[in-house]
């Protein structure tokens, strides 16, 4: 059996110094730069909105689709409509499906107003050429740097940020207390003997809902760079290398063992930990609000424990991925009334407030975050210290056809997976794909 002990270490990128604020906002940080090389020909776009204040507008979400926040956001909006007077018609799609259909529509001509878009997916959208600028409605909003950063490409602010965070690993601490696991893992080697302990409870418990479905495989980056892989170099994909090769055998292992389980999604996962049958899974703080929403176990909330990626080897920076959500507005009918809406509801401090109460995620605005709700929450402490503190954002979001890449890992993953191929096979059939599409 493989021993990860032995594989070259991490470079790791340490943050010294960083406040609880600071960590809030710095997910994002990278994101700008990294957005401004990601797609140098875009179709268009980029000028002021067109049309007149009070028109109605599409509003085009996910987050419709999710529960929460799905009756706070429809609350939201009739509130909005009733005291702006007018008429705001919306669109949803399952979060998985959403960038798909977004893309279709705007190739159809067929989606105009406000749309929201996971922070990844700007790229795509910019090369439509229909996302109008919204310098002018952040320009008089406290947003904090990172965040707004997040929204910018090709020194354009297409998005205002809606949410601003990371993906990290969650503990259930009453599971672990129960397998005997008296301290939280720090390197590999301890995570995998807790998560045995954990199988060792029997029943149907899935020590660690990692993803094993292709829809969520691009989770696997973490473990990746966990092992101290890079992906990229000067625009060649390295997948395929002794670093990639070893995660992807580490991985096979846990699934072989029965530490991981196969058809683990997102959703599935969070099921799991809701029904207090998992003790790892991986997600946002927006997933503290779903789990809690769906749970029957009404102190589930206080067993949810954010924990730090293991290392290979101490001394190593954990590893954690940017995460967050953007509103960009389509030119078109309702293209100025909807980036007011855009503005308002991603800055309003009563409404910033609100939108945390009901999905764990913390204000993008400096004034948000000064709110002693969000300063003197538990998990949110937790989560900002634990995970977003040390949060980068993927090295294949740079290029425009990143969906595709993360495509090409994730299928790549599952064959080594299944058995398929060896994880050695897998990971430079990898390699090849993603550089064959750059």
């Amino acid at each position: 059996m493989h021993s990860p002990l032995h594989l070259p270490r991490p470079a790791g990128r340490p943050v010294a110094g960083v406040s609880r604020r600071q960590a809030m906002g710095l997910s994002g940080l990278g994101l700008g730069a990294l957005a401004l090389s990601a797609c140098g020909g875009s179709d268009g776009g980029g000028e002021a909105p067109s049309g007149e204040s009070g028109e109605d507008f599409h509003f085009t979400s996910f987050a419709l689709s999710e529960d929460p926040p799905s009756s706070w956001l429809e609350e939201t909006i009739a509130g909005y409509q009733e005291d702006n007077s007018l008429t705001i018609t919306t669109t949803t799609d399952a979060y998985n499906d959403a960038l798909n259909q977004i893309l279709l529509r705007a190739r159809g001509g067929e989606i105009s107003g406000v749309v929201q878009l996971n922070l990844e997916w700007l790229a795509p959208m910019v090369a439509t050429g229909q996302l109008v600028d919204l310098a002018e409605y952040a320009s008089d909003v406290d947003y904090t740097e990172a965040a707004l950063a997040t929204g910018q490409l090709e020194d354009t602010q297409y998005g205002l940020p809606w949410t601003t965070a990371a993906i990290g690993l969650i503990a259930n601490s009453e599971l672990l207390e129960k397998a005997g696991v008296a301290e939280t893992p720090v390197t590999l080697d301890e995570f995998a003997d807790a998560l045995r302990a954990v199988k060792e409870l029997g029943g149907d418990m899935v020590p660690y809902a990692a993803s094993t479905e292709v829809a969520q495989l691009k989770d696997f980056i973490f473990w990746l760079e966990t092992f101290g892989a890079t992906l990229m170099e000067d625009g060649t994909c390295t997948l395929g290398d002794d670093p990639s090769v070893a995660a992807m055998e580490w991985y096979k292992e846990m699934y072989d063992e029965g530490l991981i389980a196969a058809g683990t999604d997102r959703n599935s996962a969070r099921n799991l930990f809701s029904q207090g049958r998992t003790a790892f899974y991986d997600d946002a703080p927006i997933g503290a609000s779903i789990v809690v929403a769906n749970s029957p176990d009404s102190e589930i909330r206080s067993k949810m424990v954010p924990t730090s990626r293991p290392v290979l080897a101490e001394g190593d920076t954990p590893r954690a991925l940017a995460w967050g959500n953007l509103l960009v507005v389509m030119d078109g009918p309702g293209a100025v009334s909807g980036a007011e809406f855009t503005q308002w509801i991603t800055s309003d401090p009563e409404i910033a407030l609100e939108y945390f109460e009901v999905t764990s995620s913390p204000p993008v605005t400096d004034t948000g975050l000064a709110d002693g709700a969000i300063q003197d929450d538990p998990f949110l402490a937790a989560f900002t210290e634990k995970i977003t503190a040390t949060a980068s954002t993927s090295p294949l979001w740079a290029y425009p056809e990143y969906a595709q890449l993360e495509t090409e890992l994730a299928e790549a993953v599952q064959k080594a997976l299944l058995g398929e191929q060896t994880p050695a096979e897998a990971m430079a059939g990898a390699g090849e794909a993603i550089n064959s599409l750059l």
